[in-house]
């Protein structure tokens, strides 16, 4: 990995040098918009509307146009005058418990790394958000925009994740929930037992990308067919299945439960097997306990 970034968290009077790594990638298969006709690779110029020609990135400015159409254009000498967090300093603003802080503002993530001959500072901060079980918010500029952060610990290392602002999560109004009858006691129970026969521990090792996985196949074919294009796949028909509302939940949800069973005792042959096998070998467990 390379750093993108360098500084230091201001914990109280505690320096703690840093370097940022961001700590996520995606594994998409990345593709280039060509000519269908003949395979050349299409081009984009960036074309003034006014003068028509071509405008190198460097004489590129930034403007905003008002709800009323008026037109402010921005300079780089404009954002350097606002004010901003120090660039290389991460100051913690305070320690709040981490189960306050809802899951839908986080944002991206960063792996902070020592950068001091010796990291004392950096593993006393460590050790001591693994005590208290609490999470620092900290003000992080990066790219001349600052953000809330959350900087807490995973495996022993500091991670920091951006946070969205309050007015940057959507106000969501749904009258077609508010409108809804409230579940019966029955639907209530079979829904927790269907939950509880499908509960294991979140191992995401045991979950793969499967679209990607069957895309490069198919990549890998045609490269080695040595045509460079893809043999089209034949037509198969799909899975008939009801999309009728389901009227009586009960029925829907046991039908569920005689599903699991079934396919929990397929899977219990095939070496194969995920998540069910786990939640299966905890009910021989429980039956085990309870002989």
């Amino acid at each position: 990995m390379r750093s993108i970034w360098k500084g230091s968290i201001a914990f109280g009077l505690v320096n703690v040098p840093v370097k940022v790594y961001t700590a996520t990638e995606d594994h998409d298969i990345r593709f280039h918009q060509v000519h269908g006709k003949d395979g050349g690779r299409i081009k984009y110029d960036r074309v003034c509307s006014v003068c028509g020609n071509s405008v190198q990135y460097a004489d590129i400015d930034k403007a905003y146009v008002s709800p009323d159409g008026e037109q402010v254009v921005l300079t780089d000498a404009d954002f350097a005058g606002l004010p901003a967090a120090e660039k290389h300093e991460i100051p913690v603003l305070e320690f709040v418990p981490s189960e306050q802080i809802d899951p839908i503002l986080f944002d991206k993530s960063y792996y902070l790394e020592p950068d001091s001959a010796t990291p004392k500072a950096y593993v006393l901060l460590a050790a001591t958000l693994e005590r208290v079980d609490k999470t620092a918010l900290v003000h992080f500029t990066l790219r001349q925009k600052t953000r809330l952060a959350a900087l807490r610990v995973r495996d022993g290392v500091l991670v920091l994740q951006t946070l969205l602002w309050p007015d940057e999560v959507r106000a969501v109004e749904f009258g077609s929930i508010d409108d809804a009858p409230a579940p019966r006691p029955q639907e209530l129970k079979m829904a927790e037992t269907l939950v509880d026969s499908m509960s294991g521990d979140f191992d995401p090792g045991e979950y793969t990308d499967e679209y990607q996985i069957e895309l490069q196949k198919v990549l890998d074919a045609a490269i080695a067919s040595g045509t460079g294009t893809i043999e089209p796949a034949a037509a198969s028909a799909e899975d008939e299945a009801p999309d009728a509302e389901v009227v009586d939940l009960v029925a829907a949800l046991q039908r569920s439960l005689e599903a699991g069973g079934r396919r929990g005792a397929a899977d219990d042959k095939s070496p194969a097997k995920k998540p069910a096998k786990k939640a299966a070998a905890k009910k021989a467990t429980a039956t085990r306990k309870g002989a």
